[in-house]
């Protein structure tokens, strides 16, 4: 399997520094994520029902009526490449390599590109994966882009899937006000906004079609009943929703600036983290581990992507290990 941001057991026996000693920004996720509220007792001791409040809530959220609760996104990145006869599927690089892998895995070739490469390929793909904004790079896609690509996959009934995951900051770049369309597949996950990683909870937003075919192969009881609990109530929190968004911008442009006066100036960024592409990369996650900074490594291309420190004293251990450089 892949390797991933948030494996602080792994680095902390790695460099044999103790885990309490640890400042993880090695995931994208919300360091100050949304808190959790009381769960009754009973909701430990049922199956999960589909006739609670999670789906008009996820459909109110999304603004769109055609929605699938998921184990996290990454169950709908697993799945859904085997509902598709094998064909070339384009994705961006750098980006979230587990959709290369899934799709891969499922036996469909491949086309990697770069952003400003997809207009050219767009008539020879039968499917399109984008992830909006980019992970790690921060790009952007615009409504008319996707849009237009969606136009020219239909003429051959092909897909296209964006993987939303870090959208939330931006709603209004969204397309979940547009789907259900034909083709078009939207991911959105509740672990990066949210902060709510470790419940696993996620929505497929597609036509019924698909949906329908999707849950057929994930099969039943995906979201745990406390998932579903806790997922229901953060989507309807608006107050902190908005809140969340304008704190997480401030500390975005924090960091960046942290960053710059060290000589790392982000290469890209979004409101949950800043990327920056360097050939020290390597060098400096080393550098910062050793002094229980840790970052996520990438060697394509090489980069580092930083994620938000959660309080000040966080912030304090990562200007003194920038200062250490």
């Amino acid at each position: 399997m892949l390797k991933h941001g948030g494996r602080l057991l792994e680095a902390a026996e790695y460099y044999q520094i103790p885990l309490k000693q640890w400042l993880d920004l090695s995931t994208g996720i919300n360091p100050n994520g949304y808190p959790i509220p009381h769960i009754p007792n009973d909701i430990w001791l049922r199956l999960p029902e589909e006739q609670d409040n999670l789906l008009a809530t996820a459909q109110n959220y999304y603004q769109c009526p055609a929605i699938l609760p998921v184990a996290g996104s990454q169950a709908a990145i697993q799945a859904l490449p085997f509902l598709r006869k094998p064909g070339l599927t384009g994705l961006v690089a750098p980006s979230y390599a587990e959709h290369a892998y899934a799709w891969k895995k499922a036996g469909h070739r491949l086309r990697t590109l770069l952003p400003n490469e997809i207009d050219a390929n767009i008539q020879h793909l039968d499917n399109l994966v984008l992830v909006n904004p980019n992970n790690p790079s921060g790009i952007l896609f615009s409504k008319q882009q996707c849009l237009a690509w969606l136009k020219e996959l239909n003429k051959r009934n092909g897909w296209l899937i964006i993987d939303e995951a870090f959208i939330d900051c931006t709603p209004e770049l969204s397309l979940s006000t547009l789907s259900p369309q034909k083709g078009l597949i939207i991911l959105r996950s509740i672990g990066k906004f949210f902060g709510l990683a470790g419940i696993r909870s996620g929505f497929v937003l597609a036509e019924p079609t698909i949906l329908d075919a999707l849950n057929e192969q994930l099969g039943p009881w995906t979201i745990s009943n406390p998932s579903r609990l806790v997922t229901a109530h953060a989507l309807q929190n608006k107050a902190w929703q908005q809140q969340t968004r304008l704190q997480l911008q401030h500390q975005s442009q924090r960091l960046k600036e942290l960053l710059s006066g060290y000589a790392l100036a982000p290469t890209g960024s979004n409101a949950l983290f800043q990327w920056i592409e360097t050939n020290h990369a390597q060098a400096i996650h080393q550098n910062l581990a050793q002094q229980a900074v840790f970052t996520r490594l990438f060697n394509q291309p090489h980069s580092l992507r930083f994620g938000l420190p959660k309080t000040e004293q966080d912030w304090q251990q990562l200007e003194l290990a920038l200062s250490n450089l």
